[in-house]
Order: structure tokens, then C-alpha cells, then sequence
């Protein structure tokens, strides 16, 4: 049983400790946990059966990548047979098709390339937004910022001022999996430390901007560095409200370095979905990954604390790559939704409905 100490503060809706946080990912009744983060829900949106969804575009501009995590099946080195950089005719096909499909946004993410130019990047953006200029471009992860900063010696507040002018319009939180040295340094020891990667949204925020933020679990990390994890982003949060949302999804083992680690089970998935909600009281919205635990999963995800089902995600490559191939329509995902007792709403990018 949770102790009468977090019971009063669950019921009071207090803020959550470190010490609340492990209590509850060490808490065994799902339903239970499902009910609190539900009340959490409600109490953070006046209109409790709205669950919001967006159609948008993964878009990987290239699979090259020097970074060499672990835990990646998608990544291709420099002169691979499978490596690739999408050129114009390609990557504009991609955005008009999502147009065509009601999307206004594309998720522009790719591999620590070693030889592109920065000017590439800002070219890349500025083609995008002359042929496309409603389309918000959600793209390059803090750990693609922190590259480009370190290998063009730039400062991170420069590389994310020149593409801001040059067209991006918010930021994905990629690359964050879990905000703990002792776990990056085992995965993921060329990318960006947790501090970096909380350092390069803090000045986009300070900037104005907006993004997201995520979470890769279910590997070699501990309770206690989840809520490390959901700790950091919960001080940054009160620091610049400039998270728009938090996405966990768990680690997709299948022809990755690590394929002997079990996936996290279902009930892992949706006992840190509901963690979360309780958690993270100042920021609005928590997606269910629909694409890591297909959508029967995820729409059961929105009675776990989360209010948003994420996007129909017309293309995904980097789940894919380990094997988890979930497809959908947003047909099938308003059909879905409102079969689960909800009214589904199409948002935008800063959580606001069209």
C-alpha cells in the first residue's frame, strides 16, 4: 500500500518528492495509480474527456550518424551501403503528402552526420520553409544542437538563433532517454551530457521557444534515475515553462547493441505514464506512444494520466528500425478514441485545438 503520507499529499494534489516519486514506480496496484494520475488529469484540464491527437511527418534527413549508441538499430557509419541523405525531390514528395494528409507539421530529426556544413542545415531549412511556409518545422533534438555547436565552434545559443532565422519552429526533445551520466556514459558516451541537453532547451526557451520533452526508459537505468529524469525536467519546467508536453516511450531492444535486455512490460509502460502525470504538475499535456506500444495500448495509455495520443505519425523510421512497426490513420484514431469514451480533438503544436 502507498503510505498515508503520500496518500495525503495524492489527495491534497501537493507536489511530489524524489523520495514520492520512487514510492509510487515501486507501487505494484496499477489501477490505483491509474486513478490518481487520472485525477491529476482533471484537475489540470477543465474538460476531462478531451483527448487531442496530431498528424505529422518523422522525417529522418539522414541515417549517418558518428554518435554510436547502444541502443540505436537505426544509424548507419559513413560509407555504409545503407547510408543515406535525403535529397529535395525526396524530402519535398514527404511534406506534401503530409500536407495533402491534413499535417502542418513534420518531426525533422537525423544521424550526427560528420560532413555536412551548418550551412547546409540552415539551406535545408530555408528550402522547406519557401515551399512549404505553414508547415512548422519541429526539428533538430539538444543533442543535434549540441553537435553542431561543438563541431562548427559555435556557442549553442548561436546554432539555435541561425536556425530559428533560418526557419525551425520548435524543438523535439530527442536524445534525452534518461538525464543520468552514469547511464549516458554506458549508452551514449559521444552525445551530449543530461546537462547540456537541459541547457540547450533552457536558451531555446529563454529564446521564446517551445518544444518538447521525452523519455527512452526500460534499459540498464534504475527507478531512482527515472525519477531523476522526471525530476530535472520538472526544475526546468519551473524555471521557463517552455515544455509544451512530455513523451516516455520504453527502449526497443530487437537489432540494437543491447538486444539481451527484456522489454519493459506493458504495466512498466503504463505505471510511468501515470508517474508522469503525478510528477510533472506544471506541465500540461502527457502523450501515450501509441508507435512503441501500438494504438490499443496507447489509447489505454489516455487512462493513465495521459491526455494526448500523440500523432497518426504518417512516417516513423528509428522504432522501426528495432522492429516495432505500428501504423495508423487519423480515421482510425478518431474512431479509436471516441470507442474509449473520449472526444477527440486535433491540436497544434503548442497544445491548442484547430
Amino acid at each position: 500500500m502507498l503510505s498515508r503520507k503520500l496518500l495525503s499529499k495524492l489527495s491534497r494534489f501537493e507536489r511530489l518528492s524524489f523520495s514520492d516519486g520512487v514510492e509510487l514506480l515501486c507501487f505494484v496496484d496499477l489501477p490505483v495509480l491509474g486513478y490518481w494520475a487520472n485525477e491529476y488529469l482533471c484537475r489540470i484540464h477543465l474538460d476531462k474527456f478531451v483527448r487531442t491527437y496530431n498528424i505529422e511527418r518523422n522525417i529522418n534527413y539522414t541515417n549517418i550518424c558518428v554518435s554510436g549508441c547502444l541502443f540505436c538499430a537505426f544509424c548507419c557509419s559513413l560509407g555504409s551501403a545503407g547510408g543515406y541523405v535525403l535529397g529535395d525531390d525526396v524530402l519535398f514528395s514527404k511534406i506534401s503528402e503530409t500536407v495533402l494528409l491534413g499535417g502542418r507539421q513534420i518531426l525533422l530529426q537525423g544521424g550526427l552526420h560528420p560532413l555536412l556544413s551548418f550551412e547546409w542545415y540552415e539551406d535545408l531549412l530555408c528550402r522547406i520553409k519557401r515551399s512549404f511556409p505553414d508547415v512548422n518545422i519541429h526539428g533538430f533534438s539538444p543533442t543535434e544542437i549540441a553537435y553542431f555547436a561543438d563541431r562548427f565552434g559555435l556557442t549553442d545559443v548561436e546554432v539555435l538563433l541561425r536556425l530559428r532565422a533560418a526557419g525551425l519552429g520548435s524543438l523535439p526533445g530527442g536524445g534525452a532517454e534518461i538525464l543520468s551520466d552514469r547511464v549516458r556514459s554506458k549508452l551514449s558516451p559521444n552525445k551530449a551530457t543530461a546537462a547540456r541537453w537541459l541547457s540547450v532547451c533552457r536558451e531555446w526557451h529563454r529564446m521564446g521557444g517551445r518544444g518538447s520533452a521525452t523519455m527512452m526508459f526500460g534499459h540498464i537505468e534504475t527507478v531512482e534515475e527515472r525519477v531523476e529524469h522526471l525530476l530535472r525536467i520538472r526544475e526546468l519546467q519551473d524555471e521557463t515553462g517552455g515544455f509544451t508536453s512530455f513523451i516516455p516511450w520504453t527502449f526497443q531492444p530487437p537489432n540494437t547493441q543491447i538486444a539481451h535486455i527484456q522489454k519493459a512490460s506493458v504495466c512498466e509502460y503504463l505505471k510511468l505514464l501515470a508517474v508522469s502525470r503525478l510528477f510533472l504538475d506544471n506541465i500540461k499535456t502527457i502523450q501515450s506512444s501509441w508507435v512503441t506500444q501500438g494504438l490499443e495500448i496507447g489509447v489505454l495509455g489516455l487512462s493513465f494520466g495521459a491526455d494526448d495520443l500523440g500523432s497518426v505519425m504518417i512516417e516513423e523510421n528509428v522504432v522501426a528500425a528495432a522492429g516495432t512497426i505500428h501504423r495508423s490513420n487519423e480515421q482510425e484514431f478518431i474512431k479509436t478514441i471516441k470507442n474509449a469514451g473520449y472526444i477527440a480533438k486535433k491540436r497544434n503544436i503548442t497544445g491548442g485545438n484547430f
